[in-house]
């Protein structure tokens, strides 16, 4: 564990089960509105699982091959898996900016500065929350984003493509989008492991804090 501009930063060893990280999430979300824990940025991989969030749409979960899981986040039908680099950021809106839209902004910002490090080029969408890039001309996602906010401290946060199994997106309707393909930075054609896109995310961190406190340009995204 390390302390970045006084947040913990925490990288799990192994795969977490998504149940176990959902009760450690809340735990310290809770412990955080007491005053008694740090700000956390957590950054993991779950086994494969299909999570549910509160727009889900139950004719989208085609086929549930893995393990399905609700969730208090916003969004839709998600999946996570080996190959996936999630981050979850349990931070208090309450010491910076009360506006979730900014929030979830400053978030797509954070990852799409971190794969700019990397050489992808990835962007905002209008009316599409997430990272999306091109994959041979084509729109692709490569970033999903889904949080929750409990008393303006957040919870869940981005799952990133590095090098998953594609097909097991098919189990479901992709954030309920199934005209837009699912991409990953292995499809790319770029090798990144984890510990290299957690020091890419590392190194933006400071600009996506600072995002946190001032405008948040939503009005400008495209």
């Amino acid at each position: 564990m390390e302390t970045k501009s006084g947040i913990e930063w925490r990288v799990a060893e192994g795969r977490v089960p998504y149940p176990e990280a959902l009760t450690a999430m809340e735990a310290r979300v809770a412990a955080i509105q007491r005053g008694a824990a740090e700000e956390l940025i957590w950054l993991l991989e779950h086994p494969p699982v299909y999570t549910a969030g509160t727009s889900a749409d139950p004719a989208e979960l085609i086929d549930p091959r893995f393990p399905v899981f609700a969730t208090g986040r916003g969004g839709r039908y998600t999946y996570h898996g080996p190959g996936q680099r999630i981050g979850y950021a349990m931070l208090d809106l309450g010491r910076r900016n009360k506006d979730v839209r900014c929030y979830v902004h400053a978030l797509e910002g954070w990852v799409i500065a971190a794969l700019a490090e990397l050489g992808i080029s990835a962007f905002r969408a209008e009316g599409r929350i997430g990272i999306w890039t091109r994959d041979g001309g084509q729109e692709a996602k490569i970033g999903a984003i889904g949080v929750r906010v409990r008393r303006w401290v957040t919870m869940h946060g981005f799952a990133v493509n590095l090098d998953p199994n594609l097909n097991d997106f098919n189990g479901i309707v992709p954030c309920g989008l199934p005209e837009f393909p699912v991409t990953s930075a292995a499809a790319l054609g770029k090798c990144i492991t984890p510990a290299t896109f957690d020091a890419a995310l590392a190194l933006a961190f400071p600009a996506f804090l600072d995002s946190l406190g001032g405008a948040c340009g939503v009005q400008n995204q495209g």
